[in-house]
């Protein structure tokens, strides 16, 4: 009996090995994956094994696929769900997701979430729904809030945590108040919400003035983490809104721009850490949250990484939130002095209603939403990083329920260099030593891949899907794939092969902007489709 139960044990961390379970590969946000058959000294031999168009064109393919068992799922902008034979493409099934509110904005779909025979899946109109994973039939729908009132919808993968789903939502720049929401993966029937800015009688609700908590932004629109073993399930939350003007909400703003650190059975708050109080640039710390555990100070730490569009990484226990350090990923930054051992920020620049600030990094962020990798082999993490400033001007804005509300405007512009540029970073994460770097034509807006063969692969907006050496970042292996890259590429190993799957279709809002920042470059290729690659098999 024992045996067999140790067989059973070896064989679930293969089938685990071999698949990209969850958004971010692993509940830690790695991005990474021990698979190891493309390495190095074989991946210039990579070849297309499969290809597949999803037919939705509309914004864009960013989601980040989900395989398991040999099965891929991927979701499409408008809300398709696709399941196929990861091994070669076939489709098993197709959902369309039939919109109640069809006069939304942005839509735009980053992955879904797959647990106990569920596909979780969250939509442009503000709805979380649960398909079944065998047939693609719906088997709940959940209205979370009226988005023709909230200006609110869902646009991040959810997070499947023992026997509910986590769904984020928008409306940061609007006059809204963010939340998360998790629901039974099986029934969809409510199970809590925790909102990101405290009501009245609640801790943290003196730092909103008067009613200016009613709208006052804090969106969770990506993905978040979680620790088992503490049992703690990890978000990041956005700007406060209006995003420019703060004259309304004089205070540290709890708890917008910061990470929060939650009990996933109850949704109760166990811990929080406000990376930039009072938030007046739009720096949204939404992005992934990596989860390592390394020596500080010759004490072995349970960490949490945090890069977000404030252009700095910062370093926190994840057991208590205690802030450890902050360092600077980006060469332009001025929008603060610096940060202090304490964690404080000092020599901030605040925009005054009806003057221009020019400010760096911009709202885009030092970093986009798409997501760092972290290697356990190299001990690197690695950064998509974007150098640009902008022309912050606040203007008198009175909220209006559900409305964009930012406050003022805002005019991007080059660094003082005079270049607007994009490129790739390797990064110690504890010192915030730059080890390498690999400039882009334009930017990088695609997730990053690491692996256990010493790769990193991405794709950049002209089209191209590529590999580099993770220790080095020297480019080993690149394929025009027709396509621009905006969302995350996955690896997996189907019956012992290993593939590398890419999504592939310009999109999002960011996206809009291309040509206007790089008005000589090409422009990005539109489309939704997933390019997969392989080695050739024996004998070929």
């Amino acid at each position: 009996m024992r045996t067999w139960s140790c067989l059973f044990v070896v064989v679930a961390n293969l089938l685990a090995q071999a698949d990209w379970g969850t958004h971010g590969g692993n509940y830690a946000a790695w991005r990474y994956s021990s698979l190891a058959q493309i390495h190095t000294s074989n991946v210039g031999r990579l070849t297309p094994a499969w290809s597949f168009q999803t037919g939705d064109i509309e914004h864009g393919l960013q989601a980040t696929p989900i395989v398991q068992r040999g099965v891929m799922y991927v979701s499409t902008s408008q809300g398709w769900v696709i399941a196929l034979n990861a091994a070669d493409g076939r489709l098993i099934w197709e959902y369309r997701y039939a919109p109640e509110n069809t006069a939304v904005y942005g839509k735009q779909n980053r992955g879904v979430a797959v647990s106990q025979g569920m596909v979780l899946l969250g939509t442009a109109d503000n709805h979380a729904v649960g398909i079944d994973a065998q047939t693609g039939k719906e088997k709940w729908r959940v209205n979370m809030e009226d988005t023709r009132q909230c200006g609110c919808n869902i646009t991040g993968a959810p997070l499947a945590v023992k026997d509910v789903a986590v769904f984020g939502v928008t409306g940061g720049d609007s006059a809204h108040r963010g939340y998360l929401t998790a629901l039974n993966i099986r029934t969809g029937r409510f199970h809590w919400r925790f909102y990101t800015i405290p009501g009245p009688e609640e801790n943290g609700h003196e730092t909103w003035p008067g009613d200016s908590w009613r709208h006052g932004g804090g969106s969770t629109w990506m993905t978040g983490s979680y620790d088992a073993e503490l049992n703690l399930l990890y978000w990041g939350v956005g700007n406060a809104a209006g995003d420019i003007l703060s004259k309304n909400r004089r205070g540290d703003n709890l708890y917008t721009a910061s990470v929060v650190a939650l009990n996933p059975d109850t949704g109760k708050l166990v811990w929080h850490y406000q990376e930039v109080p009072h938030d007046v640039w739009d720096y949204d710390s939404v992005y992934e949250l990596v989860l390592a555990d390394l020596p500080v100070a010759g004490k072995m730490r349970k960490l949490l990484f945090h890069s977000t569009k404030a252009g700095y990484t910062w370093l926190l226990d994840r057991s208590n939130g205690e802030f450890i350090k902050a360092w600077q990923f980006v060469k332009h930054s001025n929008w603060v002095a610096g940060i202090t051992e304490g964690g404080k920020l000092v020599g901030r620049r605040d925009p005054e209603i009806g003057k221009g600030l020019f400010v760096c990094p911009s709202a885009m962020g030092g970093k986009s939403w798409n997501e760092s990798a972290w290697s356990p082999r190299t001990g690197l993490l690695y950064l998509p990083v974007v150098e640009a400033c902008n022309d912050l001007m606040a203007r008198e804005q009175e909220p209006q329920e559900g409305q964009i509300y930012i406050g003022g405007s805002w005019i991007i512009k080059p660094p003082p260099d005079g270049k607007i540029e994009g490129y790739l970073a390797a990064f110690d994460p504890l010192t915030g030593s730059r080890k390498w770097s690999l400039p882009g034509k334009t930017w990088f807006m695609a997730s990053l891949l690491a692996t256990a063969g010493d790769l990193l692969f991405t794709g950049d907006p002209e089209g191209n899907f590529f590999a580099l050496d993770a220790r080095d970042g020297k480019k080993l292996w690149s394929f025009q794939t027709g396509g621009g890259h905006r969302g995350g590429a996955i690896t997996y190993a189907v019956n012992g092969r290993q593939y590398v799957a890419t999504p592939l279709g310009w999109g999002s809002f960011l996206g809009m902007f291309h040509l206007s920042i790089f008005p000589d470059a090409p422009a990005p290729r539109a489309g939704s489709a997933l390019m997969v690659f392989a080695l050739p098999e024996v004998g070929q």
